[in-house]
Protein backbone atom coordinates (compact mmCIF):
# COMPACT_ATOMS: atom_id res chain seq x y z
CA UNK A 1 0.00 0.00 0.00
CA UNK A 2 0.82 3.54 -0.63
CA UNK A 3 1.46 4.56 2.99
CA UNK A 4 4.33 1.66 3.49
CA UNK A 5 6.62 2.89 0.90
CA UNK A 6 5.95 6.53 1.84
CA UNK A 7 7.45 5.33 5.35
CA UNK A 8 9.74 2.94 3.45
CA UNK A 9 8.02 -0.11 5.51
CA UNK A 10 7.74 -3.73 4.22
CA UNK A 11 5.02 -4.42 2.18
CA UNK A 12 2.94 -5.89 4.06
CA UNK A 13 -20.61 -16.62 -22.57
CA UNK A 14 -21.65 -14.18 -24.37
CA UNK A 15 -24.55 -16.43 -26.05
CA UNK A 16 -25.85 -17.14 -22.28
CA UNK A 17 -28.63 -14.38 -22.56
CA UNK A 18 -29.77 -16.25 -25.70
CA UNK A 19 -30.63 -19.77 -24.16
CA UNK A 20 -31.74 -18.86 -20.23
CA UNK A 21 -34.66 -21.91 -19.14
CA UNK A 22 -34.21 -23.98 -22.12
CA UNK A 23 -35.26 -27.47 -21.42
CA UNK A 24 -32.69 -29.52 -19.90
CA UNK A 25 -31.86 -31.91 -23.21
CA UNK A 26 -32.03 -28.69 -25.34
CA UNK A 27 -29.49 -26.57 -23.28
CA UNK A 28 -26.24 -25.70 -24.50
CA UNK A 29 -23.30 -25.31 -21.28
CA UNK A 30 -21.50 -22.37 -21.66
CA UNK A 31 -18.17 -22.62 -23.18
CA UNK A 32 -15.14 -20.30 -22.21
CA UNK A 33 -15.38 -17.92 -24.67
CA UNK A 34 -12.94 -15.27 -25.61
CA UNK A 35 -13.34 -12.50 -24.04
CA UNK A 36 -15.90 -9.60 -25.39
CA UNK A 37 -13.83 -6.23 -26.13
CA UNK A 38 -16.79 -3.54 -24.61
CA UNK A 39 -14.14 -0.21 -25.44
CA UNK A 40 -14.65 3.07 -25.37
CA UNK A 41 -12.14 3.85 -22.34
CA UNK A 42 -11.37 6.98 -21.29
CA UNK A 43 -9.79 8.82 -18.74
CA UNK A 44 -11.84 10.48 -15.68
CA UNK A 45 -9.62 13.34 -14.86
CA UNK A 46 -7.05 14.04 -17.60
CA UNK A 47 -3.84 15.44 -16.13
CA UNK A 48 0.15 15.89 -15.19
CA UNK A 49 0.02 14.12 -11.94
CA UNK A 50 0.69 10.55 -11.05
CA UNK A 51 -2.83 8.83 -10.19
CA UNK A 52 -3.01 5.43 -8.47
CA UNK A 53 -5.12 3.06 -5.93
CA UNK A 54 -8.56 4.04 -7.40
CA UNK A 55 -12.09 3.43 -5.65
CA UNK A 56 -15.55 4.59 -6.63
CA UNK A 57 -19.01 4.95 -4.57
CA UNK A 58 -22.53 5.29 -6.03
CA UNK A 59 -25.12 7.60 -4.08
CA UNK A 60 -27.60 4.97 -2.39
CA UNK A 61 -29.65 7.12 -2.88
CA UNK A 62 -29.42 9.06 -6.41
CA UNK A 63 -27.32 6.87 -8.94
CA UNK A 64 -26.46 9.79 -11.23
CA UNK A 65 -24.12 10.56 -8.29
CA UNK A 66 -20.87 8.49 -7.96
CA UNK A 67 -17.33 9.91 -6.53
CA UNK A 68 -13.70 8.34 -7.10
CA UNK A 69 -10.86 8.96 -5.34
CA UNK A 70 -7.13 8.03 -5.74
CA UNK A 71 -3.36 8.47 -4.48
CA UNK A 72 -2.27 11.58 -6.56
CA UNK A 73 1.42 12.46 -6.45
CA UNK A 74 3.70 15.20 -7.95
CA UNK A 75 6.89 14.89 -7.82
CA UNK A 76 8.63 18.09 -8.55
CA UNK A 77 8.05 19.65 -6.41
CA UNK A 78 6.84 16.28 -4.27
CA UNK A 79 3.08 16.35 -3.21
CA UNK A 80 0.99 14.17 -2.01
CA UNK A 81 -2.81 14.40 -1.74
CA UNK A 82 -6.18 12.47 -2.55
CA UNK A 83 -7.20 12.91 -5.95
CA UNK A 84 -10.86 13.08 -5.61
CA UNK A 85 -13.66 13.18 -9.09
CA UNK A 86 -17.31 12.88 -9.34
CA UNK A 87 -20.31 13.07 -11.63
CA UNK A 88 -23.79 13.89 -11.01
CA UNK A 89 -24.89 12.94 -14.23
CA UNK A 90 -24.62 8.94 -14.33
CA UNK A 91 -21.14 9.32 -15.54
CA UNK A 92 -21.83 11.61 -18.62
CA UNK A 93 -19.24 14.52 -17.62
CA UNK A 94 -16.80 14.02 -14.53
CA UNK A 95 -15.33 16.97 -12.56
CA UNK A 96 -12.72 16.96 -9.71
CA UNK A 97 -9.16 17.77 -8.49
CA UNK A 98 -6.16 16.29 -7.90
CA UNK A 99 -6.15 17.80 -4.54
CA UNK A 100 -8.25 17.05 -1.45
CA UNK A 101 -8.90 21.48 -0.40
CA UNK A 102 -9.67 19.73 3.41
CA UNK A 103 -7.30 21.79 5.71
CA UNK A 104 -4.67 20.84 6.05
CA UNK A 105 -4.20 20.72 2.71
CA UNK A 106 -0.12 20.54 2.95
CA UNK A 107 -0.37 17.21 5.35
CA UNK A 108 -2.46 14.71 3.36
CA UNK A 109 -0.96 11.37 3.14
CA UNK A 110 -2.86 9.75 0.48
CA UNK A 111 -4.56 6.22 0.46
CA UNK A 112 -7.92 6.93 0.50
CA UNK A 113 -11.20 5.51 0.86
CA UNK A 114 -14.15 6.99 0.08
CA UNK A 115 -18.16 6.37 0.34
CA UNK A 116 -21.47 8.13 -0.05
CA UNK A 117 -23.57 7.77 3.09
CA UNK A 118 -27.77 7.35 2.61
CA UNK A 119 -27.96 11.55 2.86
CA UNK A 120 -25.46 12.10 -0.08
CA UNK A 121 -22.36 13.14 2.15
CA UNK A 122 -19.44 11.99 0.60
CA UNK A 123 -16.62 10.81 2.95
CA UNK A 124 -12.86 10.57 2.41
CA UNK A 125 -10.83 8.73 4.58
CA UNK A 126 -6.77 9.25 4.26
CA UNK A 127 -3.78 8.95 6.35
CA UNK A 128 -1.89 11.90 7.53
CA UNK A 129 2.01 13.56 6.99
CA UNK A 130 4.14 14.13 10.09
CA UNK A 131 3.08 15.89 12.27
CA UNK A 132 -1.00 14.49 11.83
CA UNK A 133 0.96 10.80 11.88
CA UNK A 134 -2.72 8.46 11.85
CA UNK A 135 -5.87 8.43 10.00
CA UNK A 136 -7.82 11.25 9.24
CA UNK A 137 -11.10 12.06 7.28
CA UNK A 138 -12.65 14.98 5.62
CA UNK A 139 -16.30 14.87 4.37
CA UNK A 140 -18.29 17.05 1.62
CA UNK A 141 -21.82 17.91 1.28
CA UNK A 142 -21.68 19.51 -2.35
CA UNK A 143 -20.74 16.37 -4.13
CA UNK A 144 -17.17 17.08 -3.63
CA UNK A 145 -16.84 20.59 -5.20
CA UNK A 146 -15.82 21.75 -1.25
CA UNK A 147 -14.51 19.58 1.83
CA UNK A 148 -14.33 19.82 5.49
CA UNK A 149 -11.47 20.44 7.71
CA UNK A 150 -9.74 16.83 8.51
CA UNK A 151 -11.11 15.16 11.32
CA UNK A 152 -9.22 12.54 13.09
CA UNK A 153 -10.44 8.99 13.50
CA UNK A 154 -6.79 7.65 14.61
CA UNK A 155 -3.21 8.60 15.62
CA UNK A 156 -1.89 5.36 15.49
CA UNK A 157 0.91 4.10 12.71
CA UNK A 158 -1.33 2.44 10.33
CA UNK A 159 -2.31 0.50 6.93
CA UNK A 160 -5.01 2.23 4.85
CA UNK A 161 -8.44 2.32 5.85
CA UNK A 162 -11.84 0.55 4.21
CA UNK A 163 -14.87 2.86 4.27
CA UNK A 164 -18.28 1.95 4.53
CA UNK A 165 -21.74 3.16 4.63
CA UNK A 166 -24.52 1.24 6.14
CA UNK A 167 -27.31 2.68 3.37
CA UNK A 168 -30.06 0.28 4.01
CA UNK A 169 -33.40 1.19 4.82
CA UNK A 170 -34.78 -0.92 8.12
CA UNK A 171 -31.35 -1.07 9.20
CA UNK A 172 -30.70 -0.20 12.87
CA UNK A 173 -27.70 1.59 11.74
CA UNK A 174 -28.98 3.23 8.71
CA UNK A 175 -26.54 6.48 7.60
CA UNK A 176 -23.74 4.77 10.11
CA UNK A 177 -20.68 4.82 8.17
CA UNK A 178 -17.71 2.24 9.34
CA UNK A 179 -13.99 2.30 8.61
CA UNK A 180 -11.20 -0.42 9.38
CA UNK A 181 -7.40 -0.67 9.10
CA UNK A 182 -4.62 -2.46 10.33
CA UNK A 183 -2.50 -1.19 13.13
CA UNK A 184 1.31 -1.19 12.35
CA UNK A 185 2.84 -2.91 15.85
CA UNK A 186 2.57 -5.60 17.40
CA UNK A 187 0.75 -7.67 17.39
CA UNK A 188 -0.73 -6.32 14.04
CA UNK A 189 -4.67 -5.91 15.05
CA UNK A 190 -7.57 -4.85 13.35
CA UNK A 191 -9.14 -1.81 14.53
CA UNK A 192 -12.28 -0.27 13.88
CA UNK A 193 -14.21 3.42 14.12
CA UNK A 194 -17.67 4.65 13.02
CA UNK A 195 -19.73 7.87 12.77
CA UNK A 196 -23.38 8.53 13.20
CA UNK A 197 -23.23 12.27 12.03
CA UNK A 198 -21.61 12.53 8.13
CA UNK A 199 -17.91 12.00 9.59
CA UNK A 200 -17.89 15.16 11.71
CA UNK A 201 -17.14 12.83 14.98
CA UNK A 202 -15.35 9.41 14.74
CA UNK A 203 -15.97 6.61 17.83
CA UNK A 204 -12.59 6.39 19.67
CA UNK A 205 -11.20 3.23 18.09
CA UNK A 206 -11.11 -0.13 19.28
CA UNK A 207 -9.54 -3.56 18.15
CA UNK A 208 -11.78 -5.86 16.32
CA UNK A 209 -9.18 -9.04 16.76
CA UNK A 210 -6.29 -10.50 18.37
CA UNK A 211 -4.46 -12.53 16.19
CA UNK A 212 -1.45 -14.41 16.36
CA UNK A 213 0.01 -14.03 12.59
CA UNK A 214 0.05 -10.31 11.86
CA UNK A 215 -3.05 -8.63 10.49
CA UNK A 216 -2.66 -7.05 7.08
CA UNK A 217 -5.12 -4.86 4.51
CA UNK A 218 -8.67 -5.38 5.63
CA UNK A 219 -12.06 -4.48 4.30
CA UNK A 220 -15.57 -3.52 5.52
CA UNK A 221 -18.78 -4.21 4.55
CA UNK A 222 -22.55 -3.89 5.43
CA UNK A 223 -25.22 -6.55 4.18
CA UNK A 224 -28.90 -7.11 4.73
CA UNK A 225 -30.55 -8.04 8.72
CA UNK A 226 -27.59 -5.48 10.91
CA UNK A 227 -24.80 -7.35 9.11
CA UNK A 228 -21.26 -5.83 9.90
CA UNK A 229 -18.22 -7.83 8.20
CA UNK A 230 -14.55 -7.16 8.52
CA UNK A 231 -11.78 -9.52 6.54
CA UNK A 232 -8.10 -9.38 6.61
CA UNK A 233 -5.22 -11.51 5.63
CA UNK A 234 -3.19 -13.24 8.28
CA UNK A 235 0.45 -13.19 7.19
CA UNK A 236 3.76 -14.63 8.05
CA UNK A 237 5.43 -12.66 10.31
CA UNK A 238 8.72 -11.48 8.34
CA UNK A 239 9.14 -10.54 4.33
CA UNK A 240 7.73 -10.18 1.84
CA UNK A 241 4.78 -11.30 4.54
CA UNK A 242 2.96 -13.52 2.71
CA UNK A 243 -0.69 -14.21 2.58
CA UNK A 244 -1.56 -17.76 4.01
CA UNK A 245 -4.76 -17.01 5.50
CA UNK A 246 -8.29 -14.84 5.71
CA UNK A 247 -9.60 -13.64 8.83
CA UNK A 248 -13.45 -12.80 9.43
CA UNK A 249 -15.33 -10.97 11.67
CA UNK A 250 -19.15 -10.76 11.87
CA UNK A 251 -21.16 -7.90 13.87
CA UNK A 252 -24.82 -7.65 14.16
CA UNK A 253 -24.69 -4.42 16.88
CA UNK A 254 -23.35 -1.96 15.11
CA UNK A 255 -19.99 -3.07 15.69
CA UNK A 256 -19.46 -2.67 19.72
CA UNK A 257 -19.19 -6.56 19.49
CA UNK A 258 -17.65 -9.20 17.08
CA UNK A 259 -17.77 -12.96 16.04
CA UNK A 260 -13.83 -13.27 15.10
CA UNK A 261 -12.58 -16.46 13.12
CA UNK A 262 -8.95 -15.68 12.68
CA UNK A 263 -8.74 -18.54 9.63
CA UNK A 264 -11.57 -18.63 7.94
CA UNK A 265 -10.18 -20.45 5.42
CA UNK A 266 -6.38 -20.81 4.17
CA UNK A 267 -4.80 -19.16 1.10
CA UNK A 268 -1.16 -18.94 -0.94
CA UNK A 269 -1.04 -14.56 -1.88
CA UNK A 270 1.05 -13.85 -4.20
CA UNK A 271 2.76 -11.00 -2.25
CA UNK A 272 6.18 -10.36 -4.36
CA UNK A 273 7.11 -9.17 -7.49
CA UNK A 274 5.78 -9.84 -11.15
CA UNK A 275 9.47 -9.90 -12.99
CA UNK A 276 7.20 -10.28 -16.25
CA UNK A 277 6.18 -6.96 -15.76
CA UNK A 278 8.78 -4.44 -14.31
CA UNK A 279 9.02 -5.92 -11.36
CA UNK A 280 5.94 -4.05 -9.81
CA UNK A 281 4.96 -5.46 -6.51
CA UNK A 282 2.13 -7.50 -6.12
CA UNK A 283 0.12 -8.79 -3.14
CA UNK A 284 -3.59 -11.26 -2.51
CA UNK A 285 -5.10 -9.02 0.04
CA UNK A 286 -8.72 -10.22 0.19
CA UNK A 287 -11.80 -7.86 -1.23
CA UNK A 288 -15.16 -8.63 0.16
CA UNK A 289 -18.88 -7.75 -1.30
CA UNK A 290 -21.93 -8.78 0.45
CA UNK A 291 -25.31 -9.43 -1.91
CA UNK A 292 -27.89 -6.45 -0.29
CA UNK A 293 -30.82 -7.25 -3.12
CA UNK A 294 -33.83 -9.40 -2.15
CA UNK A 295 -32.76 -12.05 -4.30
CA UNK A 296 -32.07 -15.67 -3.68
CA UNK A 297 -28.81 -15.22 -1.92
CA UNK A 298 -29.94 -11.94 -0.57
CA UNK A 299 -27.12 -11.66 2.66
CA UNK A 300 -24.26 -13.97 0.73
CA UNK A 301 -21.03 -12.42 1.24
CA UNK A 302 -18.13 -12.95 -1.28
CA UNK A 303 -14.24 -12.49 -0.84
CA UNK A 304 -11.73 -12.39 -3.60
CA UNK A 305 -7.61 -12.87 -3.40
CA UNK A 306 -5.54 -13.16 -5.68
CA UNK A 307 -3.72 -16.90 -5.08
CA UNK A 308 -0.60 -19.17 -6.67
CA UNK A 309 0.08 -22.86 -5.97
CA UNK A 310 -2.92 -23.70 -4.20
CA UNK A 311 -5.94 -25.18 -5.81
CA UNK A 312 -8.00 -24.54 -6.93
CA UNK A 313 -5.19 -21.88 -8.06
CA UNK A 314 -2.81 -22.86 -10.61
CA UNK A 315 1.38 -22.33 -10.32
CA UNK A 316 0.59 -18.60 -11.95
CA UNK A 317 -1.58 -15.79 -10.34
CA UNK A 318 -5.47 -16.54 -10.18
CA UNK A 319 -8.60 -15.14 -9.24
CA UNK A 320 -10.34 -17.11 -6.38
CA UNK A 321 -13.77 -16.70 -4.80
CA UNK A 322 -14.98 -17.84 -1.20
CA UNK A 323 -18.73 -17.58 -0.44
CA UNK A 324 -20.83 -17.68 2.56
CA UNK A 325 -24.58 -18.02 2.73
CA UNK A 326 -24.74 -18.06 6.52
CA UNK A 327 -23.15 -14.86 7.29
CA UNK A 328 -19.36 -16.14 7.81
CA UNK A 329 -19.93 -18.99 9.85
CA UNK A 330 -19.00 -21.52 7.03
CA UNK A 331 -17.05 -20.90 3.63
CA UNK A 332 -17.16 -22.62 0.41
CA UNK A 333 -14.18 -24.41 -1.22
CA UNK A 334 -12.20 -21.74 -3.94
CA UNK A 335 -13.48 -21.35 -7.06
CA UNK A 336 -11.42 -20.10 -9.85
CA UNK A 337 -12.73 -17.02 -11.12
CA UNK A 338 -10.62 -16.46 -14.27
CA UNK A 339 -11.28 -18.80 -16.69
CA UNK A 340 -8.51 -19.14 -19.07
CA UNK A 341 -6.96 -22.72 -18.81
CA UNK A 342 -4.64 -23.87 -15.70
CA UNK A 343 -0.82 -22.99 -15.39
CA UNK A 344 -0.97 -21.20 -19.06
CA UNK A 345 1.15 -19.12 -18.11
CA UNK A 346 -1.05 -15.88 -18.15
CA UNK A 347 -1.45 -13.53 -14.95
CA UNK A 348 -4.14 -12.36 -13.25
CA UNK A 349 -3.56 -10.03 -10.34
CA UNK A 350 -5.31 -7.41 -8.17
CA UNK A 351 -9.41 -8.42 -8.06
CA UNK A 352 -11.67 -6.36 -6.77
CA UNK A 353 -15.49 -7.05 -5.74
CA UNK A 354 -19.30 -5.79 -6.67
CA UNK A 355 -23.01 -7.21 -6.36
CA UNK A 356 -24.98 -5.39 -8.66
CA UNK A 357 -28.78 -5.40 -8.30
CA UNK A 358 -29.65 -8.22 -9.84
CA UNK A 359 -27.51 -10.09 -7.25
CA UNK A 360 -24.41 -10.78 -10.09
CA UNK A 361 -20.85 -10.87 -8.97
CA UNK A 362 -18.55 -9.16 -10.79
CA UNK A 363 -14.76 -9.31 -9.99
CA UNK A 364 -12.70 -7.18 -12.27
CA UNK A 365 -8.94 -7.57 -11.71
CA UNK A 366 -5.71 -7.39 -14.31
CA UNK A 367 -5.17 -9.80 -17.20
CA UNK A 368 -2.47 -10.37 -19.71
CA UNK A 369 -4.33 -13.27 -21.39
CA UNK A 370 -4.75 -11.28 -24.65
CA UNK A 371 -1.42 -9.60 -24.79
CA UNK A 372 2.44 -10.26 -24.40
CA UNK A 373 3.62 -11.02 -20.95
CA UNK A 374 4.71 -8.08 -20.11
CA UNK A 375 1.54 -6.07 -20.65
CA UNK A 376 -2.25 -5.89 -18.98
CA UNK A 377 -5.30 -5.08 -19.85
CA UNK A 378 -8.33 -5.21 -17.75
CA UNK A 379 -10.82 -7.95 -17.50
CA UNK A 380 -14.50 -8.58 -15.85
CA UNK A 381 -15.86 -11.68 -15.15
CA UNK A 382 -19.75 -11.81 -13.68
CA UNK A 383 -21.28 -14.61 -12.63
CA UNK A 384 -25.48 -14.68 -11.90
CA UNK A 385 -25.40 -17.97 -10.13
CA UNK A 386 -23.50 -17.14 -7.30
CA UNK A 387 -20.06 -18.13 -8.38
CA UNK A 388 -20.83 -21.74 -9.91
CA UNK A 389 -20.29 -19.96 -13.37
CA UNK A 390 -18.34 -17.34 -14.46
CA UNK A 391 -18.50 -15.21 -18.31
CA UNK A 392 -15.54 -12.68 -18.97
CA UNK A 393 -15.09 -9.97 -20.78
CA UNK A 394 -12.47 -7.39 -21.71
CA UNK A 395 -13.16 -4.29 -20.65
CA UNK A 396 -10.76 -1.84 -21.53
CA UNK A 397 -10.00 -0.69 -25.32
CA UNK A 398 -6.12 -1.16 -25.07
CA UNK A 399 -3.17 -2.27 -22.80
CA UNK A 400 -0.67 -1.46 -21.27
CA UNK A 401 2.55 -2.08 -20.20
CA UNK A 402 3.40 -1.78 -16.06
CA UNK A 403 6.17 -0.29 -14.47
CA UNK A 404 6.79 0.55 -11.10
CA UNK A 405 6.07 4.56 -10.05
CA UNK A 406 9.57 5.93 -9.64
CA UNK A 407 10.70 7.38 -6.39
CA UNK A 408 7.88 5.86 -4.20
CA UNK A 409 9.87 2.24 -3.16
CA UNK A 410 10.54 -1.05 -4.60
CA UNK A 411 7.69 -2.01 -7.26
CA UNK A 412 5.21 0.43 -6.21
CA UNK A 413 2.11 0.76 -8.78
CA UNK A 414 -0.44 0.92 -6.60
CA UNK A 415 -2.82 -2.01 -5.80
CA UNK A 416 -6.25 -1.21 -5.74
CA UNK A 417 -8.74 -1.09 -8.27
CA UNK A 418 -12.76 -0.62 -7.81
CA UNK A 419 -15.83 -1.25 -9.38
CA UNK A 420 -19.73 -0.21 -8.65
CA UNK A 421 -23.06 -0.08 -10.73
CA UNK A 422 -26.24 2.11 -11.69
CA UNK A 423 -29.35 0.43 -12.54
CA UNK A 424 -28.09 0.18 -16.02
CA UNK A 425 -24.30 -0.09 -15.97
CA UNK A 426 -21.48 -1.07 -14.44
CA UNK A 427 -18.47 1.04 -13.66
CA UNK A 428 -15.33 0.20 -13.18
CA UNK A 429 -11.85 1.60 -12.40
CA UNK A 430 -8.08 1.24 -13.04
CA UNK A 431 -5.17 3.02 -13.11
CA UNK A 432 -2.55 2.34 -16.34
CA UNK A 433 0.21 3.97 -17.73
CA UNK A 434 -0.69 3.88 -21.36
CA UNK A 435 -0.32 7.35 -21.88
CA UNK A 436 2.71 7.76 -20.16
CA UNK A 437 2.00 7.96 -16.64
CA UNK A 438 -0.49 6.52 -14.23
CA UNK A 439 -3.77 7.60 -14.53
CA UNK A 440 -7.48 6.65 -13.88
CA UNK A 441 -9.45 5.27 -16.12
CA UNK A 442 -13.19 3.63 -16.52
CA UNK A 443 -15.57 2.68 -19.38
CA UNK A 444 -19.49 1.75 -18.38
CA UNK A 445 -20.72 -1.26 -19.24
CA UNK A 446 -23.96 -1.64 -20.08
CA UNK A 447 -25.86 -4.58 -18.55
CA UNK A 448 -27.13 -5.40 -22.29
CA UNK A 449 -23.01 -5.85 -22.99
CA UNK A 450 -22.92 -8.55 -20.66
CA UNK A 451 -26.08 -10.62 -20.73
CA UNK A 452 -29.07 -8.63 -19.65
CA UNK A 453 -31.08 -7.08 -22.26
CA UNK A 454 -32.88 -3.35 -21.87
CA UNK A 455 -34.94 -0.92 -23.59
CA UNK A 456 -37.42 -2.48 -25.48
CA UNK A 457 -40.35 -3.42 -23.77
CA UNK A 458 -43.09 -0.83 -22.02
CA UNK A 459 -44.91 -1.28 -18.39
CA UNK A 460 -47.29 -4.24 -19.18
CA UNK A 461 -45.67 -5.79 -21.94
CA UNK A 462 -44.11 -8.88 -20.54
CA UNK A 463 -43.65 -10.89 -23.61
CA UNK A 464 -41.93 -10.13 -27.36
CA UNK A 465 -41.79 -13.28 -29.09
CA UNK A 466 -39.69 -13.11 -33.18
CA UNK A 467 -39.88 -14.07 -35.38
CA UNK A 468 -43.90 -14.84 -35.58
CA UNK A 469 -44.40 -16.92 -38.02
CA UNK A 470 -41.57 -18.66 -37.27
CA UNK A 471 -39.59 -21.12 -39.46
CA UNK A 472 -38.31 -23.33 -36.90
CA UNK A 473 -37.40 -21.77 -33.54
CA UNK A 474 -38.49 -18.54 -31.98
CA UNK A 475 -36.86 -15.97 -29.27
CA UNK A 476 -38.81 -15.52 -26.61
CA UNK A 477 -37.89 -12.26 -24.88
CA UNK A 478 -39.76 -11.78 -21.03
CA UNK A 479 -39.37 -9.01 -18.69
CA UNK A 480 -39.61 -9.67 -14.99
CA UNK A 481 -40.80 -6.11 -13.66
CA UNK A 482 -39.76 -7.04 -10.28
CA UNK A 483 -37.78 -9.89 -8.37
CA UNK A 484 -40.08 -12.79 -7.63
CA UNK A 485 -40.85 -16.05 -9.13
CA UNK A 486 -41.05 -16.74 -12.83
CA UNK A 487 -42.48 -19.18 -14.52
CA UNK A 488 -42.78 -19.16 -18.42
CA UNK A 489 -43.97 -22.30 -20.56
CA UNK A 490 -45.50 -23.40 -23.80
CA UNK A 491 -49.45 -24.26 -23.65
CA UNK A 492 -51.15 -26.17 -26.43
CA UNK A 493 -54.24 -24.53 -27.69
CA UNK A 494 -56.35 -26.02 -25.18
CA UNK A 495 -54.27 -24.91 -22.23
CA UNK A 496 -52.42 -27.97 -21.78
CA UNK A 497 -48.68 -27.70 -20.44
CA UNK A 498 -46.06 -28.96 -22.83
CA UNK A 499 -43.01 -27.42 -21.67
CA UNK A 500 -41.70 -25.08 -18.87
CA UNK A 501 -38.86 -23.07 -20.02
CA UNK A 502 -38.06 -21.16 -16.69
CA UNK A 503 -39.07 -22.34 -13.70
CA UNK A 504 -36.90 -19.88 -10.53
CA UNK A 505 -36.50 -17.03 -8.94
CA UNK A 506 -35.51 -13.90 -10.92
CA UNK A 507 -33.88 -10.92 -10.17
CA UNK A 508 -35.29 -7.39 -12.40
CA UNK A 509 -34.32 -7.32 -16.08
CA UNK A 510 -35.01 -8.65 -19.28
CA UNK A 511 -34.05 -11.76 -20.04
CA UNK A 512 -33.84 -14.53 -23.29
CA UNK A 513 -34.80 -17.85 -24.04
CA UNK A 514 -35.24 -20.15 -27.70
CA UNK A 515 -38.42 -22.80 -28.07
CA UNK A 516 -37.94 -25.35 -30.96
CA UNK A 517 -41.19 -26.96 -31.42
CA UNK A 518 -40.48 -31.16 -31.64
CA UNK A 519 -41.22 -32.79 -34.50
CA UNK A 520 -43.29 -34.00 -35.74
CA UNK A 521 -45.75 -31.04 -33.80
CA UNK A 522 -48.37 -28.65 -33.92
CA UNK A 523 -48.30 -25.40 -35.98
CA UNK A 524 -49.92 -23.33 -33.03
CA UNK A 525 -48.46 -22.73 -29.57
CA UNK A 526 -49.33 -20.47 -26.59
CA UNK A 527 -46.48 -18.77 -24.52
CA UNK A 528 -47.38 -18.09 -21.00
CA UNK A 529 -45.62 -16.03 -18.61
CA UNK A 530 -46.56 -15.78 -15.14
CA UNK A 531 -44.63 -13.76 -12.55
CA UNK A 532 -45.38 -11.88 -8.91
CA UNK A 533 -48.04 -9.99 -9.83
CA UNK A 534 -48.63 -10.21 -13.98
CA UNK A 535 -49.24 -13.07 -15.98
CA UNK A 536 -49.17 -13.04 -20.09
CA UNK A 537 -50.15 -15.37 -23.16
CA UNK A 538 -48.96 -14.83 -26.67
CA UNK A 539 -49.75 -16.98 -29.60
CA UNK A 540 -47.04 -18.33 -31.46
CA UNK A 541 -47.50 -19.67 -35.33
CA UNK A 542 -45.05 -22.08 -36.93
CA UNK A 543 -44.76 -21.76 -40.65
CA UNK A 544 -42.96 -25.06 -41.93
Amino acid sequence: MFSDLLKMKPLVSIIWSCLIGLPAAAQILPERLAPLEIGNSFRIHPGNVTQSEVFIARHPANEQIMAVACNAINFVPFFISEGNYATVDGGLTWYGSDTCNGNPIGFHGGDPGITIDKDGTFILTHLGRAPFVGLYSNYSTDNGLTWSDQRVISTDDLERAAVASDAIPGSAFYGRTYAVWTKLAQPFHLMFASTDNHAQLWSTPRQVNNPVLRSAGGEVAVGPGDGLYACWAGVTGSPPFKEVQVGFAASTDGGANWNVTEQAFAVNGITGVLPEKGNIRVNGLPMMAVDTTQGPRSGWIYIVTGQKNLPPAGADPDIILYRSADGGATWSAGIRVNQDPLNDGKIQYFPNIHVDRFGAVNVIFYDDRTTTSDSAGVFLARSEDGGDSWREFEICDHHFRPQPIGGLGQGYQGDVIDLTSTSARLWPVWMDNSTGIYQVWTVPVDFADVGIESGNHVPGDLLKCYPNPFPEKIVIEYLVPEPGPVSLEILDLFGRRLELLVNEWKPVGIYKTIFIPPSPGSQRYLCRILTARQAEIRSLVLSR
